[in-house]
């Protein structure tokens, strides 16, 4: 009788291990598929951004720009994978998330909602509207180094920050810590100087002063999120008033 319950009992614990490992599986499955469908997502909703209101897929800038997007993504997924394979999963979540102030779902959204529109704006303006004379070679050509140098520096935004996810809310469950080091001991939000700065490069290398100009807008809505989110992790977070102490500019080190 007992060889028996003993026999059930480790029969038990094998039926749960095999199922804990199929579950994972299934996990580590659905997790690819995301990956795979952001790439593809991402890629696919730039070229529609810049051909589509340009009418035409003959614009090798434009292609410039949509294979730049696609080496951000595999760059960041091959950065990520083994060092940071929690912020890569963080980073895949949509934004509207459980936990996110209200705040911040209107700010992400507007952003987004800017930043596609600009992309939009963009090729309308170098194909149809002219709204201002077309930047040079050298201007253009300094456009792609700024789309460059901000993606860079998002990047290593990425490498250095295990908490940098995709909206504002406080990572209690992955024990969140202030993050000083690297571009952190430089800017307070270097993601989103990255990001500012690949902004206005983009339009630049397209050829239009106008869609630089506008690059405005979603700028100010980072800008706004910046305060917010301050606001927000000197409530939530340790330590992150003793950081802003420490490390005194938000986005351009002697300026903000």
């Amino acid at each position: 009788m007992a060889g028996s319950i003993q026999a059930a009992t480790v029969e038990s614990k094998g039926h749960k291990i095999t199922t804990n490992a199929q579950a994972g599986a299934e996990v580590k499955h659905l997790f690819r598929f995301r990956v795979i469908a952001r790439i593809i997502g991402s890629t696919v909703a730039f070229a529609f951004l810049l051909f589509g209101p340009a009418g035409t897929w003959r614009w090798w800038r434009g292609w410039v720009i949509v294979g730049s997007v696609l080496f951000g993504i595999l760059g960041m997924i091959i950065g990520l994978r083994k060092t940071r394979s929690g912020l890569l999963e963080e980073r895949f979540k949509p934004a509207i998330q459980k936990g996110q102030p209200l705040a911040d779902r209107i700010l992400l959204l507007s952003f987004l909602a800017t930043w596609f529109g600009l992309l939009a704006f963009t090729a309308a303006d170098v194909f149809h509207l002219h709204l201002l004379s077309k930047p040079g070679i050298l201007i253009s050509s300094l456009g792609l180094v700024l789309v460059g140098a901000g993606s860079w520096i998002q990047y290593r935004a990425f490498m250095d920050n295990a908490f940098a996810a995709v909206v504002v809310r406080h990572q209690a469950e992955r024990m969140q810590t202030v993050v000083d080091t690297g571009v952190y001991a430089v800017v307070r939000h270097p993601m989103y100087a990255g990001g500012i700065v690949l902004m206005i490069g983009t339009p630049l290398w397209l050829e239009s002063y106008a869609a630089a100009l506008a690059s405005v807008i979603p700028s100010t809505i980072l800008v706004v999120r910046i305060l917010f989110e301050e606001r927000f992790l000197r409530r939530e977070l340790d330590g992150y008033e003793a950081y802003t102490q420490r490390v005194r500019y938000r986005l351009l080190p002697h300026v903000w």
